[in-house]
């Protein structure tokens, strides 16, 4: 079986160290694999349990400082070597065994990303399960990648993949929306979900703030990334049309005789005026530097899943 790299980002979690890598060691009986720890800036004895580990394979990487966890998981993801990769979170709320299943799918039906769902969380209902119920909706009618778990670490990639997604600020709850960027098939089971026995939540509702911005930004990469005039360029073509309409209005007021200096509509077509040639030239820098990111690294606005050689029947190497 291809080997697998279990990457786990641990912050203050010293407590479920040691049985976490019993679980995913007893799990994982029979498959070639590494596990990596990413301590993001622990201030507790969690490096010192990780050190106290016995097994082969295990690697230890210790940030400077608390980055958050996108980018322990980048530097996780970064350092694994498996031809699979899965992610998992260090509270014990994920459980191990699942993982088997969800690598063996991957191989088997040849899956880019394998997704799991806490179909029976145990978390509070108010300040937890509600308001991912919430993001989940929202996420989902924004980007349209319908995913029924956003927030469940527990997954499964294809390394290719997973090194690929630039995990930047706090994406790592938009893995899925990623992934779908790259043209990755992605599929969804159903996974164990566990009570936090040991430490706290490193999670409160001010994440929301955090989850509406990145939505944005999801929305302008789904939708708009290589096309960003289409955004700025409309946008800012239809500001100015109505600050011209109502300029023109206001000069029509102006030969009638009218005073018209200091009206609130006089400032408000002179706004919309400045806003429509403002986001046009934001258009138009996006679309240079859209270009300069693609042409400057060689880079391709497509990706190719699959060459067929329908002739010999053969499947060529998509370079």
């Amino acid at each position: 079986m291809n080997k697998l790299s279990v990457v786990i980002c641990v912050f203050n979690e010293e407590q479920n160290i040691g049985p976490l890598y019993d679980q995913i060691r007893n799990a994982l009986v029979g498959i070639s694999h590494e596990v990596i720890f990413v301590d993001d800036g622990s201030s507790d004895n969690t490096v010192s349990e990780v050190l106290k580990l016995k097994g082969e394979n295990i690697l230890l990487i210790r940030l400077k400082k608390n980055y958050g966890q996108s980018s322990a998981l980048a530097a996780g993801i970064d350092k694994a070597s498996g031809h699979y990769i899965t992610t998992i979170d260090g509270d014990l709320q994920n459980d191990p065994a699942d993982i088997p299943r969800m690598l063996q799918l991957a191989i088997k039906e040849d899956w880019d990303l394998v997704a799991g769902i806490r179909a029976k969380r145990k978390d509070g209902m108010f300040l937890r399960k509600i308001p991912s119920k919430i993001a989940n909706y929202f996420i989902r009618k924004t980007t349209g990648v319908k995913m029924k778990d956003y927030g469940c670490t527990l997954k499964v990639f294809k390394s290719e993949l997973a090194k690929s997604l630039g995990l930047y600020g706090e994406l790592h709850r938009f893995i899925p929306v990623l992934a779908s960027l790259e043209g990755a098939s992605i599929t969804q089971v159903n996974v164990n979900h566990r009570a936090r026995e040991f430490g706290r939540s490193k999670y409160g509702l001010g994440r929301t703030f955090k989850v509406v911005s990145d939505l944005m930004l999801m929305m302008f990469f789904k939708k708009y990334m290589q096309k960003p005039m289409h955004l700025f360029g409309t946008t800012g073509v239809v500001i100015f049309i109505l600050g011209v309409i109502i300029n023109f209005y206001l000069l029509f007021l102006k030969f009638l005789g009218q005073d018209i200096w200091g009206k609130p509509l006089l400032l408000l077509g002179l706004l919309l005026l400045i806003s429509g040639i403002q986001l046009v030239t934001i258009g138009l820098v996006a679309e240079i530097n859209m270009r300069t990111y693609f042409e400057s690294q060689r880079k391709k606005p497509y990706k190719i899943k699959k060459i067929h050689n329908v002739g010999t029947k053969k499947i060529l190497q998509a370079s």
